[in-house]
């Protein structure tokens, strides 16, 4: 980490990968729920007249979130009582203090005093189902039922390299941070944001192993730490990084939308057990949050939903360092400001909401590329086995979206990325073998 040492983090909750002691003995931590059921919420929608036979073999379930602007849906159906609305009336959505405290919650399952599922990296169900982030590399399978939401994080950069004028190209960083391995922050290894901050600089020709210090800080940590000098640039999702701008602690340099537009970001996930004893309740969850989220991005409640997501229960954070870039207002720092940004984050539209396949063979061929899990790993088997797609389209017929609404392919196809790459899910094996830095 070159000349900084890290006894400079503020917090070192996620100095390293293993940074979970400290935080299971956080006071911020999850030993207590961050909201009552939602049967007791005053705006509670009432609940629907459900058949006998579609009732839930459960009305409760304890899901975790991390403190982020992506993690409305779940804070919305809570909020609004959509759970309840399901028959889920004892859900208790509970906040996390970073992604390694809701990975051991989701090992212990809440018969244990953990979660039976959460607001997630959408890589992380992978490497729980395969133990490579697990102590003692348990297998604890996972299911996703759906996508939470597309775009919406941003790579940021401490404000001594804005003369940089650093966007998508990477580049110029290579000369500015010369040969100090200088530390760059993410949010867990092999997740989104860590797979966001090593394409980028892989793309711009900076080995994200040999060239920088890669380091894991939960999010709502990083404009401290930022703040203090303990790293010159991070990838989180918001708000973090409008409020890095708001403070005038750094700039945005690229949102990731412009990497890979309408990529794939968070993640509904339960674990397998639990939907395997509770397929009605699983089904009825995924029902209550794919409602939140249509409501999430109707633009008349966006104030709205800030303003609720903002609270000191949920993400703690000034409604003024959330809305701007909910609906698309993207301040960089730079003297550049989006009024409308083409690639802000979305919950439904263009089938923000439906867990593709595809997107998840990226996922697991990223974490092959840079050594998190076996390059021998059967993608498309680990794949089938995770994702529920199946779960995700019966919630959505029993809404009763729209049949072009629910896509009739697990494949959104080829996708490109900013720097002219292409992904073909078929053959992920080609993809790897044409990247130029990697670890695999």
């Amino acid at each position: 980490m070159s000349n900084l040492s890290r006894r400079k983090f503020i917090i070192t909750a996620g100095a390293t990968a293993a940074g979970t002691l400290l935080a299971h003995g956080c006071s911020s931590g999850s030993t207590t729920s961050s909201a009552t059921s939602s049967s007791a919420t005053p705006s509670a929608a009432p609940a629907v007249n459900i058949n006998p036979a579609d009732a839930p073999e459960v009305t409760a379930a304890k899901l975790g979130f991390i403190a982020l602007t992506d993690a409305a849906p779940l804070i919305i159906a809570q909020e609004k009582g959509l759970f309840a609305k399901y028959g889920m009336k004892d859900v208790l959505v509970d906040k996390q203090a970073s992604w390694p405290v809701t990975r051991d919650k989701l090992e212990l399952g809440s018969d244990k005093g953990g979660l039976d599922g959460a607001h997630i990296l959408s890589p992380m169900p992978y490497q729980l189902t395969l133990g490579t982030i697990t102590k003692n590399n348990q297998l604890v399978p996972m299911n996703i039922v759906a996508r939470l939401n597309t775009n919406g994080q941003a790579i940021s950069l401490s404000k001594k390299y804005l003369d940089l004028k650093v966007g998508t190209d990477s580049a110029p960083l290579k000369a500015g941070f010369g040969n100090q391995n200088v530390p760059v922050a993410m949010t867990f290894p092999g997740g989104t944001h860590d797979l966001w901050m090593r394409y980028w600089l892989a793309a711009g020709g900076i080995n994200p192993d040999t060239d920088v210090s890669v380091i894991p800080i939960p999010p709502p940590q990083m404009v401290a730490n930022m703040k203090s000098g303990s790293m010159e640039a991070f990838c989180v999702g918001e708000p973090w990084n409008a409020q890095l701008v708001t403070q005038k602690v750094g700039y945005t340099a690229l949102v990731t939308g412009e990497l890979w537009k309408d990529h794939p970001e968070k993640a509904l996930a339960l674990r397998g057990d639990w939907v395997e004893k509770n397929p009605k309740a699983a089904k009825a969850i995924t029902m209550a949050v794919l409602e939140a989220q249509q409501w999430c991005d109707k633009a008349e409640n966006h104030d709205e939903m800030c303003q609720i997501i903002s609270q000191d229960k949920w993400l703690k954070v000034p409604v003024a360092d959330i809305i701007g870039r909910s609906k698309g207002q993207i301040d960089y720092g730079t003297g550049r400001i989006e009024a409308a940004s083409p690639v802000a984050m979305k919950f439904w539209a263009d089938n923000a909401s439906y867990p593709y396949k595809s997107h998840d063979a990226w996922f697991l061929a990223e974490n092959i590329r840079w050594g998190y899990i076996p390059a021998t790993t059967d993608i498309k088997a680990t794949v089938d086995k995770v994702n529920r797609e199946d779960i995700w389209k019966a919630a959505a017929t029993a809404l009763g979206v729209p049949a072009a609404q629910i896509p009739t392919t697990s494949s959104r196809g080829v996708e490109t990325f900013f720097d002219g790459v292409k992904f073909d899910p078929e053959k992920p094996e080609e993809y790897l073998k044409g990247l130029a830095i990697k670890k695999a």
